[in-house]
């Protein structure tokens, strides 16, 4: 009996660089690309591989505009945050950064700027994926950990290293951290600064998945269409609750609860569940 031969790899589109149907989108700093899939997914790319993707001040800048112009667009229901080549990011300019501090005023408004673009990131009204390769090192690392989720490649190390420079790390990315992994693990982070191994990150509840390099766009991409096709309604609810203290999240929750009500989202959900398909929301 002839052998049947085995179907073709599917080829996985790399997700530093734009596919056929994406659409790009201006950024206004060199060094930050962005673009919008057919799949209702956003691709925000630092993009300085010479570098290791290490964030300018202007990319600091202009990372809420872009972020406000991508939470107005309805084909927009999730956002990708990675890096090129090899790196998530190696964070601030170091080079950058020398000049910064040659001035209190200056330090000043480079650290407004960096705690303002995590905060537009977190703030980001759709489900947020940041997909880190390589190093994912202080600046980049509060930006990772401002996303919702992080899914990463066996390769990658995290660390946040201001106990390397001597820099008192802002309030709101410590904070933010130690939400995340306890004051412990935050402490034992912030004062050696240290960067932990993929595996070892995960423990920590710095990452929600770890996966083989050669598989970690292909599960990205999956994970990202996915949410893509959950409920608007449903996704919104939960980050409005759960970015407010909790003594706030009932009234946080409340105005979604009313148009849930009303809205077609659960309407579509239960008639899908009903008829065997996938709902469209």
């Amino acid at each position: 009996m002839p052998s049947v031969p085995a179907a073709p790899a599917r080829t996985v589109p790399p997700l530093d660089r734009p596919g056929p149907g994406d659409v790009e989108l201006p950024t206004g700093a060199a060094g930050l690309r962005c673009w919008v899939g057919p799949e209702r997914v956003a691709t925000l790319l630092l993009e300085r591989p010479e570098r290791r993707n290490a964030v300018t001040g202007a990319m600091w800048r202009a990372l809420p505009e872009v972020l406000a112009a991508l939470a107005e667009r309805p084909d927009v229901r999730v956002l990708v945050l990675t890096g090129a080549g090899g790196a998530f990011s190696a964070g601030a300019d170091i080079a950058e950064l020398a000049g910064v501090y040659a001035d209190p005023a200056s330090a000043d408004a480079y650290h407004a700027a960096n705690v303002a673009a995590e905060q537009a990131l977190a703030a980001f009204p759709r489900p947020t994926l940041a997909v880190v390769r390589g190093a994912c090192v202080g600046g980049g690392c509060q930006l990772a950990l401002a996303c919702d989720l992080r899914l990463a490649a066996a390769d990658a190390r995290l660390g946040i290293t201001p106990a390397k420079l001597g820099v008192v790390y802002p309030a709101v990315p410590t904070l933010r951290l130690a939400a995340l992994v306890g004051p412990a693990r935050a402490k034992y982070l912030l004062f050696s600064g240290e960067l932990l191994p993929a595996d070892r990150a995960e423990r920590f509840g710095l990452l929600d998945e770890v996966l083989p390099p050669a598989g970690l766009d292909a599960r990205a991409r999956e994970f990202a269409a996915l949410l893509a096709r959950r409920s608007p309604q449903t996704i919104g609810a939960v980050k409005a609750v759960l970015s407010v203290d909790p003594a706030d999240a009932a009234a946080a929750l409340a105005p979604w609860e009313r148009a849930s009500r009303t809205a077609p989202d659960v309407r579509e959900g239960l008639a899908a569940f009903l008829e065997r398909r996938e709902p469209r929301f």
